[in-house]
């Protein structure tokens, strides 16, 4: 599944949908069967329900995504230059 998105910074996210049947649903997730797929969407009490939401109903969900957490890792050209770093010698440590 590729999905692209050509907002820019500020802008609204973008949304997505994805439909078939319910195989499942709680309170805070709801999962959908797409082809062979099972599709989990977290939903809370603000999600909008229009009817009856119980298995085997067909549904079409739409949804935004968010990020959670993101880290940012070293490039490698920095990584690259402590590895080339040349290491002590044994002649150079300090002897006790």
């Amino acid at each position: 599944m590729a999905l692209v998105s050509t907002g820019f910074a500020g802008s609204a996210a973008a949304t997505y949908q994805v439909t078939g049947p319910i195989v499942a649903v709680t309170d805070t997730v709801i999962t959908v069967l797409k082809g062979k797929d099972q599709w989990q969407v977290a939903r809370s009490a603000d999600t909008k329900v229009t009817g009856d939401l119980k298995v085997g109903a067909k549904v079409t969900v739409t949804y935004t995504m968010a990020a959670a957490t993101i880290e940012v890792k070293p490039d490698k050209a920095a990584k690259g230059a402590k590895a080339a770093a040349p290491a002590a010698s044994p002649a150079a440590s300090p002897k006790s």
